[in-house]
């Protein structure tokens, strides 16, 4: 059940912070993964909350709706990251965030994460209120902002997204699990 922390060899001393960098591709996909689990998360307490609220959408609910995503999201995160430095994503993709000397992360580091990895997405909702874009706009400015946030990994030697460096965290790819011989059954 463990197979996660298993990945990491302990016989050979190699520790963590000498694991390579996920390909950056391999990290957008990963999040692309994440992003339908955050959906997934968010469910029930979306469902309470429209309940709750009757589906209103005054300005109070869409802002209390927001605060509610905001939330929920980082408590998921910041758990995740902080009990095994892996989200249910990062584990299928084999991606583990650690602090840059390869210790797990503490709480502090994980909240400071979770805050500074808004800003993929930040400026753009930013651009979007001010320049009040509406719908295709708003969605493209959203999309420009991921890939102008994606490129930051580019103008860093080890290819670490700049909310990453910022926070003393780095991602790293784990290693294949080690296939295990089957047992043959017996008659």
């Amino acid at each position: 059940m463990q197979a996660s922390n298993q990945t990491a060899p302990q016989a050979n001393k190699e520790t963590l912070s000498s694991y390579p960098t996920p390909t950056v591709k391999r990290r957008l996909i990963s999040m692309v993964y994440e992003l339908l689990l955050a959906f997934a998360v968010l469910f029930l307490p979306f469902l309470v909350f429209e309940v709750a609220t009757g589906a209103s959408h005054t300005p109070l609910v869409e802002h209390m709706r927001q605060a509610l995503a905001f939330i929920v999201l980082g408590i998921y995160f910041i758990h995740q990251w902080s009990r095994k430095g892996q989200t249910l994503a990062m584990q299928t993709w084999r991606i583990r965030v650690v602090m840059a000397d390869g210790s797990p992360l503490p709480m502090k580091a994980a909240v400071l994460r979770y805050l500074l990895s808004w800003m993929w997405v930040l400026p753009a909702l930013v651009l979007d209120y001010a320049l009040q874009l509406q719908r295709w706009h708003a969605l493209y400015a959203i999309f420009a902002g991921i890939l102008l946030w994606s490129l930051t990994a580019f103008f860093t030697r080890d290819r670490q997204f700049l909310h990453d460096k910022l926070a003393g965290t780095r991602l790293i790819q784990l290693p294949k699990p080690v296939k295990t011989a089957a047992t043959p059954a017996r008659s």
